[in-house]
């Protein structure tokens, strides 16, 4: 019998937790792990940058609701790698990271790549583990994913040494572990606690949050909705787990949308909000009363109260909150009742959220050249109409026009950077999506100066046959940061915002993709049509506006306090 070494158990170890897709570019301090997954029925699938494998596993685990595996070597592997999983832990997102380091015998030697990198990510991840003991690499394994997704889930750190991965292992010891953890509390009292006050209210709304995707409660979310007439907003990962076609929901959460949601939000006397993050996105809190009541569920405890005075505070899976409640309300029959008692609240909501919208219509349907990015954005929208059309957003000003437009249908069909704001996500995320549902179209729309940071992932999706199609709002900028100059200092410094024309297009057409340039309104969809029909990975360059300035850039502006003139 051939001896069985480190690296064996690590590669068998993922085998059996069904791991399909470990997301990776190649290293030595990793290549006794490879060697043992070739002809396996894990797929290694390699970008062209770490990063990029990083921010692939975040959006994998997002959509797919359960860990995702990355796989880095050391050193300069291992540091690409941290922004994704910056990324990740706002995200909510279950990625282990697996990364290769310097063998412990050479530490401290000046080997080469090596750095200590256990004290860099810790506090970036749930759980960082390095594992110096080759027969415990099974446990190591297994605690990794059930630190990933216990509680709240998120990004993990297993690092193994290069000389624990080469080393023979003395079978006889080794744990082989599988556990799953499943973590679910409810309380009735609490639960007709929420009731009570829902009795009470007479403009309520609730706010469903990432927690909802996360936990599968789309179906109890929208029973919940419907059995009291409530008006519901979502954000985050829950974009969708209620449609926004429904007659109950008035869309995103996110004051700058058109619609209802800031005058609403800062007119209700009772919240409830699930499985989401009192953030910048609410001002930390105070877009809301003071006097409203505020109920918050959430599955990890110290998100509760951040920002602001909690009326009643739940800790709780959001799936099981939702079924108590629905029974609950069931065994009360008041449903009925608070539909009649809220009905002048949706009312009023319903004529806010037409009102909002007939001010964005001059944008949406603006004629102008260059082209109006937020007419971009409803171009895109329109065009990618279908319930399970997948879009990603990336860039700053173009992530903002198209969260401010987006249509979203179903749960787990938009992507974008939230609370990380970290640009170069797009093409990664893009090609993730793709990879899960390759009968879906997936069209990524982002800045111009987004696609810079991992243009070369267009290869990655040429390589993969991924005919994503890439939309590039060109407006020849860092057009955030330029109006954001502008706004506080009256002009923009051009070295550092002025980027200038590029044929993007004409790049990914060199690399056996299908390219497009767009200057005028009426051929972005034909562009669009033409793209997906190529079957190709396509890149469609758009000439926006660069003198249109976002609600975004305002934002940015007045952060630190500056007030703009």
């Amino acid at each position: 019998m051939d001896k069985i070494i480190g690296g064996k158990l690590v590669a068998d170890a993922l085998i059996e937790r069904d791991v399909d897709y470990i997301f990776t570019l190649s290293g030595g301090h990793i290549t006794p792990i490879y060697q043992f997954l070739e002809n396996t029925k894990i797929t290694l699938f390699d970008t062209r940058h770490e990063q990029a494998a990083v921010f692939m596993g975040e959006a994998w685990a997002r959509l797919n609701r359960k860990p995702a595996v990355v796989m880095v070597t050391a050193g300069p592997g291992f540091t690409n790698a941290l922004t994704g999983i910056a990324s990740a832990r706002l995200s909510n997102a279950p990625v282990i990271l697996i990364a290769g380091c310097v063998g412990t015998e050479a530490t401290e030697k000046l080997d080469l790549q090596d750095m200590t990198q256990l004290p860099v990510i810790e506090p970036m991840v749930k759980k960082a583990l390095v594992c110096n003991v080759p027969e415990r690499i099974p446990e190591y394994v297994d605690m990794a994913f059930r630190a990933a997704m216990s509680g709240r889930p998120g990004p993990v750190y297993l690092e193994f040494p290069c000389n624990v991965l080469n080393a023979a292992v003395n079978m006889s010891i080794v744990k082989k572990m599988h556990t799953t953890v499943v973590s679910k509390p409810v309380d009735r009292d609490n639960t007709r606690k929420v009731v009570d006050l829902l009795k009470a209210a007479k403009n309520p709304i609730v706010i469903g949050g990432s927690g909802l995707w996360y936990s599968d409660a789309e179906k109890e979310f929208i029973e919940f909705v419907e059995k009291i007439g409530i008006p519901a907003y979502t954000s985050g990962a829950g974009r969708g787990v209620i449609p926004d076609t429904h007659p109950l929901c008035f869309e995103s959460s996110l004051a700058i949308r058109p619609g209802s949601a800031m005058i609403t939000l800062m007119t209700t006397d009772m919240v409830l909000f699930l499985g989401g993050r009192l953030s910048l996105f609410y001002i930390f809190g105070d877009i809301f009363p003071s006097t409203a009541k505020f109920v918050q569920v959430d599955i990890a405890p110290d998100e509760i109260g951040r920002n602001r005075t909690i009326d009643l505070g739940i800790v709780s899976d959001l799936k099981a909150f939702l079924k108590e409640i629905n029974g609950v309300l069931d065994e009360q029959k008041i449903g009925a009742t608070l539909k009649k008692q809220y009905q002048p609240w949706v009312d009023t909501v319903r004529a806010a959220d037409e009102n909002g919208k007939k001010d964005a219509k001059a944008m949406w349907e603006c004629e102008t050249l260059p082209i109006h990015p937020m007419r971009l954005a409803k171009e895109v929208n329109d065009f990618m109409d279908r319930e399970d059309d997948i879009v990603v957003a990336d860039g700053g000003d173009t992530s903002t026009w198209t969260g401010m437009t987006r249509t979203i249908k179903k749960g787990g069909t938009y992507l974008d950077y939230g609370l990380y704001g970290c640009l170069a996500v797009g093409i990664p995320y893009a090609n993730a999506a793709k990879l899960k549902h390759p009968d879906k179209r997936v069209l990524l729309i982002m800045g111009d100066g987004s696609v810079g940071f991992n243009f070369m992932e267009f290869h990655t999706a040429i390589r993969k046959k991924l005919p994503i199609v890439v939309v590039v709002a060109n407006d020849q900028s860092w057009g955030m940061i330029m109006h954001s100059q502008t706004l506080r200092m009256g002009h923009n410094i051009p070295n550092g915002t002025e980027l200038g024309w590029v044929d993007y297009h004409k790049m990914v057409e060199v690399m056996g993709g299908f390219g497009v340039c767009v200057e005028k309104p009426e051929d972005i969809r034909p562009a669009l049509e033409a793209a997906f029909a190529s079957g190709k990975t396509a890149c469609v360059n758009v000439k926006v506006d660069p003198s249109v300035i976002s609600p975004g850039s305002v934002a940015l502006a007045n952060l630190g306090g500056y007030k703009c003139s």
